[in-house]
């Protein structure tokens, strides 16, 4: 067992992102106690790291601790790629001073992008959760998980390529799954499994060649693919125009009589590059 405690730029709102994982019921965390526990895979050992926040929003602190000295510096490397701990917040929020949004940042100081904790479990949870209200999306991601994932002292690890591929449909079905969304998720699992798409490549590419990739897959639209590359790669320039919560934030943001559409939406995140993906998350958390 080791223990380390790393810093990161502030300003960074740890309790902001522990709000929206707990939005996951299988999350193993703790908001008053300012911790969570992660689930990691590398190649076929599972490790848990336990993430706590020691210091404040303004100076952020973090005791990291995990179960393996020998693979130690690889995983505090996993937990600052996937809480952005190496992004300097303060630069990318005084870029918004000057444009409309800047009341909103002012409002919500550090609101960092936390990606999810694998890029395939990431493409997975965006398709089973397109399409449905939150709480239905998380009610379907949680009984997959439990179904065919696999509990670790408490840690949830989402199941692998290769046990989703096996699935049949009707196994999905079974769980309150469309048959369309049975389909898109366990045949884009076989065609990961089977090398006709490659994550870890897809993930070295540019925004719009990802996304033509992505949409080629059946089950997968524009949507899926900009949600992945923004949960599950963490990109900084995303910006889901198509997305209600987004649409929702902006409408009363700016006290619009009806929601933007998707090309006013883009006009106005012209002024918000290279950082949209932040202009994103701090829409979304003003209407949370």
């Amino acid at each position: 067992m080791w223990t380390e405690t790393i810093r990161a730029i502030g300003p960074f709102d740890f309790d902001y992102a522990l709000f929206r994982l707990s939005f996951d019921p299988l999350m193993d965390l703790d908001r008053d106690g300012r911790w969570v526990r992660v689930p990691f895979k590398i190649g076929d050992d599972k490790h848990i790291v336990k993430v706590k926040a020691t210091g404040s929003t303004e100076q952020p602190e973090f005791q990291i601790s995990g179960d393996s000295d020998q693979d130690k510096s690889q995983l505090i490397r996993e937990v600052e790629e996937v809480f952005q701990l190496h992004l300097d917040l303060k630069q990318i929020h005084n870029h918004f001073s000057d444009t409309k949004l800047a009341p909103l940042f002012a409002k919500y100081p550090g609101t960092p992008v936390v990606k999810e904790f694998n890029r395939f479990d990431a493409l997975m949870k965006t398709i089973v959760h397109q399409q449905l209200n939150m709480k239905f999306a998380y009610t379907l991601s949680m009984r997959y998980v439990q179904n065919f994932g696999e509990e670790v002292e408490g840690v949830w690890f989402q199941p692998t390529p290769e046990k989703v591929a096996s699935l049949n449909y009707e196994e999905l079905r079974k769980l309150q799954f469309s048959q369309r969304k049975a389909e898109y998720v366990i045949d884009t699992s076989r065609m990961i499994v089977d090398g006709k798409l490659n994550l870890d490549e897809l993930a070295e590419k540019p925004n719009e060649e990802v996304i033509e990739t992505l949409t080629k897959v059946r089950g997968i639209g524009f949507w899926t693919a900009e949600n992945w590359l923004l949960s599950g790669l963490g990109r900084d320039n995303l910006l889901p125009a198509a997305d209600i919560g987004i649409q929702n934030a902006l409408k009363k943001f700016l006290n619009l009589d009806s929601k933007p559409k998707k090309d006013d939406i883009y006009t106005m995140g012209e002024e918000w590059s290279p950082y949209r993906s932040y202009a994103a998350i701090t829409l979304w958390r003003s209407i949370e």
